[in-house]
């Protein structure tokens, strides 16, 4: 017990260097990777209007979000694990707002507090299948905060040239500086504020399979211009 007690106790003292390096990390993909935009899905003039938008993506792909840059606010929902609180302290250098919280824990609170943020002036971004997978299976509060907020749900899909995935349960890749990263946009998605359950679950399953889609184009497209020149987003 004593020994536990000690191991957290060094974790706790070594998480403001280990969000340091993860912020620097990003900060580095962000000024040496090459990002292409593969479709926009014809949202560009509502982004540059400021429209916000629930941008949905999967967990494995936390680390290349932030090449993202669409959107000038964005608030994403961390869960209270230790690792969520290593990601929190991270992407705060970065611009990226916070709400601590997931569906094992704090979930209720956490979702009121986001779809305040929203209402504050805030984009939302989600992790679909975070914070502890299955992996690339969608759950539900995204739709939940859609129904609230009346935002469209905008899934994006993306992938690196060159990588390397963790053995955690998402796999979660993390891109070499100087790689090609690709992103493709789906199709908004809506929720009603009257929707029934059974339309909640369609949302849902609709959105899972579009941005597996998505991701498999993604990775399509990194391996078809492997070798070629990519313009920037």
């Amino acid at each position: 017990m004593a020994r536990a007690s000690r191991r957290r106790a060094v974790l706790d003292r070594l998480l403001p260097l280990g969000a340091w390096l993860i912020a620097a990390l990003v900060l580095l993909l962000r000024w040496t990777t090459r990002q292409r935009l593969v479709d926009d899905g014809g949202l560009a003039p509502r982004w540059r209007a400021g429209e916000r938008f629930i941008v949905a993506f999967w967990h494995e792909h936390l680390v290349l979000m932030p090449c993202f840059r669409r959107l000038p606010r964005v608030c994403i929902m961390i869960s209270r694990h230790r690792d969520g609180e290593l990601i929190a302290r991270a992407v705060r250098p970065l611009g990226i707002e916070t709400v601590r919280g997931s569906s094992t824990r704090g979930g209720a609170a956490a979702l009121r507090q986001i779809i305040r943020a929203h209402g504050g002036g805030a984009s939302l971004a989600w992790a679909l299948d975070g914070p502890r997978g299955p992996r690339r299976v969608a759950k539900g509060g995204v739709i939940q905060a859609a129904r609230a907020t009346g935002a469209a749900i905008v899934p994006v899909g993306a992938a690196a040239a060159w990588s390397r995935r963790l053995g955690s349960w998402d796999r979660l890749a993390i891109p070499w500086p100087a790689s090609r990263l690709v992103f493709v946009v789906g199709r908004p998605i809506t929720v009603s504020a009257d929707a029934t359950d059974a339309g909640i679950e369609d949302a849902r399953a609709g959105l899972e399979a579009q941005l597996n889609r998505l991701t498999a184009e993604a990775d399509a497209q990194v391996a078809r211009n492997c070798n070629r020149g990519m313009g920037s987003i």
